[in-house]
């Protein structure tokens, strides 16, 4: 089942993205000047969102601060960014608060985004995924989708909702009233 192109007519193609990691060790190791492990979560949005035609006009690394995480979504609006996507910091320790962060800043919020995810993960995980915690919403006509730090469950948000949704989310996000 797919959506009528009737209503995708009008969507971008493609869409600039700013990529937003939340670690703070990896944030910490990178302000003293240490070497932080890969990030293959990053490299993995940043390779799958190119290859399906968008751009990342940023990526950086933040701690697990709430101030940071909102901070980080206004910069990238300002930017310019089509989309924010924030990776990491979504789990059930006291110290993950990215959703606690971005959910009080969004304009209109999609919980079918989160739903959609937690099924896929469930398929591929098992019972798990009722840990999982997911968020997507627009900020002032940017989407914004807050994803698990873990490469595999970026790669199928990415792959399965967020690369070939983002158009038709951004059509529909920045539409003007005309009444």
């Amino acid at each position: 089942m797919s959506v009528p192109e009737s209503h995708r007519r009008g969507a971008p193609r493609s869409a600039r993205f700013s990529l937003v990691i939340v670690s703070t060790s990896r944030y910490r190791a990178l302000a003293e000047g240490r070497e932080p492990p890969p990030d293959r979560t990053g490299e993995v949005i940043e390779e799958l969102l190119g290859r399906a035609g968008h751009e990342v006009i940023s990526r950086r690394v933040i701690p697990d601060d709430i101030g940071a995480v909102r901070a980080a979504l206004v910069e990238e609006a300002a930017r310019g960014a089509d989309a924010v996507v924030f990776a990491g910091g979504t789990g059930i320790s006291p110290d993950d608060i990215t959703i606690e962060a971005v959910r009080p800043l969004l304009d209109k919020e999609l919980p079918g985004f989160g739903e959609i995810f937690r099924f896929l993960s469930y398929q591929r995980i098992g019972s798990a995924a009722i840990l999982t915690r997911a968020l997507a919403g627009v900020y002032r006509g940017v989407a914004v989708f807050c994803l698990p730090g873990s490469p595999d469950a970026a790669k199928l948000a990415v792959e399965a909702l967020i690369a070939p949704e983002v158009g038709h989310l951004l059509k529909h996000a920045k539409e003007r009233r005309t009444q």
